[in-house]
């Protein structure tokens, strides 16, 4: 199969796909007429199709060979931003039609290149043994649809899953280069929200109140100081706030103070894990200290880093290479934002692949989440082109990458969260 000239091929169909898309956003958990226009496009391409409630659309290929199963993922929601009619040089090829909505991190391109590669793979069943599992997943960016999603495929759809896979878009990659790097290559992520709980005083006398001010501002000293008092420093920690709230008048002393923030990582055992943690401890302590009282009133177990087997990076740096050349391979930095996929990476061995959007003489190379983020759509091609050579790369071989799945129980594992 000459992979690159059949996604050349389909390159038109993936552009309107992904145009498609961007006009129709929906919110997270949302997705009703996006997993209804997927669940038709497979019953047209004749994949049977199964659709998890509040969870997300399956697609399987089954090429009527024996042979191992692989998970292909593409996330479907949009994000809560207002899309901006240009980028960061000119007005943009397509905009979203529904105001305050838009697919700002570029799930609709992720969905393009999924169906891309189901067509390319369905139309060449005799290319590959196995099956191939078309997997579109519900409200990733509040990884709020997984807790339904992963644990059907897990305990009940009756698949056997040996590996997975997904791309994800990248702002600063070029188009028509991609990535796959064994390791962390999407970060972790823990977040909360806390109350402190004082007592009302007069700003002339502090002795008589129990300023929640006081107990917050020794406790954000404390997580401000962790990474370089207890992280291996060739380990990677981020903590920040996005708000606090208290009081109203300058002479009185508030009765409570509330702060929400996330933490981000590459471990979750070495950095993750022991910043939440002390984060309890920490809490407890000092609001014992101050005559607080203390309250969590957010923060879910924290989500893992995507973390890549690194057999399956070498296997599809080698699938890229022989597909598109070794040319189409660029390694950029690890990216500290935080993917559902993560789940699934562990439960089964696989990758996260990275697809290049960015191209400055278009304007695009705005950041994810942003109004201006806008991409290269060219990119898609190459992105989709490498989904179908890791597929045959994964299926027609005999590999068997050393893998232990995670040992928690799927459905806690999928409320993880950041």
């Amino acid at each position: 199969m000459n992979i690159l000239a059949l996604a050349r091929a389909e390159f038109p169909e993936t552009v309107r796909l992904r145009r498609h898309f961007h006009e129709n956003p929906e919110l997270s958990c949302r997705e009703v007429n996006t997993i209804a226009f997927l669940e038709a496009y497979l019953k047209e391409l004749e994949i049977p199709t199964v659709n998890v409630p509040d969870g997300g659309l399956l697609g399987i290929i089954d090429s009527g060979k024996p042979g191992k199963t692989l998970l292909m993922r593409a996330d479907t929601d949009a994000l809560p931003i207002a899309e901006s009619p240009e980028n960061l040089k000119e007005k943009k090829v397509c905009l979203s039609h529904v105001p305050g909505v838009s697919h700002a991190c570029g799930h609709d391109g992720h969905m393009a290149m999924l169906l891309t590669a189901g067509r390319i793979l369905a139309a060449h069943k005799e290319a590959f043994s196995g099956k191939v599992v078309l997997c579109f997943e519900r409200g990733e960016e509040e990884s709020g649809d997984i807790q339904n999603l992963l644990p059907y495929i897990v305990k009940e759809s009756g698949l056997t899953i040996d590996g997975c896979y997904a791309t994800h878009v990248r702002w600063d990659l070029p188009a028509g280069k991609v990535s796959i790097t064994p390791g962390a290559v999407m970060g972790g992520g823990c977040s909360f929200v806390i109350r402190l709980k004082g007592t009302f005083g007069h700003g002339a006398r502090p002795d008589l109140a129990n300023n929640p001010m006081d107990c917050f501002a020794a406790l954000y000293q404390q997580l401000n100081e962790f990474r370089q008092r207890k992280v291996d420093p060739f380990e990677c920690l981020t903590f920040s706030l996005g708000f606090v709230h208290s009081g109203e008048k300058y002479n009185v002393i508030p009765e409570d103070l509330t702060f929400g923030g996330t933490a981000r990582f590459f471990s979750y055992e070495k950095a993750g894990k022991p910043f939440a943690d002390f984060l309890k401890k920490a809490l407890a302590g000092n609001a014992e200290i101050y005559g607080c009282e203390a309250e969590i009133q957010h923060m879910p177990e924290a989500l893992f880093e995507a973390r890549n087997n690194p057999a399956c990076a070498r296997l599809g740096r080698k699938a890229v290479e022989d597909a598109l050349g070794k040319d189409a391979l660029q390694d950029p930095q690890p990216w500290m934002a935080s993917e559902s996929f993560a789940l699934f990476l562990q439960e089964y061995p696989g990758v996260l692949a990275f697809t290049g959007i960015a191209n400055p003489e278009k304007g695009c190379g705005a950041n994810h989440h942003t109004p201006e983020f806008d991409m290269d759509e060219r990119g898609l091609m190459t992105g989709a082109a490498m989904g179908v050579a890791y597929a045959l790369a994964f299926l027609n071989t005999d590999f068997d990458p050393e893998f232990t799945p995670n040992p928690e129980p799927v459905e806690r594992l999928a409320r993880r969260n950041v």
